[in-house]
C-alpha cells in the first residue's frame, strides 16, 4: 500500500486507524463530511486544517481529546 498511514514521518495514524475499523476511504470521507481526495492526502501526510482534523477524529469514533493518537504532536503546526 502506498501512503503508509502509520509512517512516523507523515505525522498521522489515519490510515492505520481507518483500516483497524475496516473502513474504506470513501466511508471515512462520508462520515467526516470531506472528500475522498482529502482523506487520501491526509493519509499521505499532507497538511490539513484543524477543522478537517476534528472531523476525521470524530468520524473514526474518537474524541477530540484523542487527537495525539491520530495526529502526532510534531504535525500540530500543519493546521492552517
Amino acid at each position: 500500500m502506498s501512503g503508509n498511514g502509520d509512517d512516523p514521518k507523515n505525522g498521522n495514524q489515519v490510515q492505520r486507524l481507518r483500516e483497524d475499523r475496516l473502513l474504506s476511504k470513501a466511508e471515512l470521507a462520508r462520515r467526516a463530511g470531506v472528500s475522498v481526495l482529502t482523506i487520501d492526502r491526509v493519509e499521505k501526510g499532507a497538511p490539513c486544517r484543524l477543522d478537517t482534523k476534528r472531523k476525521i477524529i470524530l468520524a473514526l469514533g474518537l474524541k477530540v481529546s484523542d487527537k495525539d493518537q491520530v495526529f502526532n504532536a510534531a504535525a500540530a503546526g500543519d493546521d492552517e
